[in-house]
């Protein structure tokens, strides 16, 4: 039977995660009448995401070798087999009106793509308030999708090539530039939804400290060209060893 949607998963070291994404995307997967397919990237894991993977129904696990989001992200995208792509974080959660609503609009309406609004999880101090609202606030002005959730058609991520490897960082917000202008030039709309917002963890505000994260956000504004060091990127790739 052929496939209507691919939904790509990078994970990188994320076995504990991964089931309670997998049976959020399922659950999802089930209320949507189309035929779609669920792929893991196994991004050079050290533990056993692969096999996580594999026994809680990713219909597929790719290994990617090099440890990069978004070399992650196109290896996923290389062996996908629908023409509508879903990236979901493997720390997001997703509702079954999520999908439902991103599909709606490629398949029924002129849109490129999208994301979503993101909320986490759990509870969070008031700096993750105010990180998250901000971040909300500008994804709704600008039309920049977060990683945790972006969808598009294929045909626009093959168009823009995919997502830009030499970034460590932010790549999604490039991405999201590319498919929007790509759009733009085929009278095709790119969205932000928000009735199902995706739920996300609020693990990087246990492991780093208020100052830390100031910190790391002070480094991307003022050295921009930091995205593209892995090492000056390390928030994103390296964990505290207490973890």
């Amino acid at each position: 039977m052929p496939i209507d949607y691919s939904i790509i998963i990078p994970a990188y070291n994320e076995a504990v995660e991964l089931p309670g994404t997998l049976s959020s995307i399922l659950r999802a997967m089930e209320a949507v009448s189309l035929e779609g397919e669920c792929i893991v990237v196994n991004n050079n894991s050290t533990d056993s995401t692969a096999a996580v993977a594999r026994s809680h129904g990713a219909d597929l696990v790719v290994q990617e070798p090099i440890n990069q989001i978004a070399r992650a992200r196109n290896a996923g995208a290389a062996k996908a087999s629908g023409p509508s792509l879903i990236f979901i974080d493997a720390d997001t959660r997703i509702r079954p009106e999520l999908l439902v609503e991103a599909l709606r609009r490629l398949e029924e309406t002129p849109c490129v793509g999208g994301g979503s609004v993101i909320k986490f999880e759990s509870e969070v101090s008031v700096l993750g308030h105010i990180g998250i609202w901000l971040w909300e606030c500008t994804s709704r002005f600008t039309h920049i999708a977060a990683g945790s959730f972006i969808f598009c058609r294929r045909e626009a991520f093959e168009a823009v090539g995919g997502y830009d490897e030499s970034l460590y960082a932010s790549e999604e917000i490039r991405f999201s530039r590319l498919i929007k202008k790509w759009g733009r030039s085929n009278d095709l709309d790119f969205v932000i939804l928000d009735k199902a917002p995706a739920l996300t963890s609020a693990r990087k505000l246990s492991w780093y400290s208020g100052s830390q994260i100031l910190g790391w956000i002070a480094l991307m504004i003022l050295m921009p060209f930091a995205v593209r060091s892995r090492k000056l990127c390390s928030f994103w790739y390296e964990r505290p060893k207490k973890v």
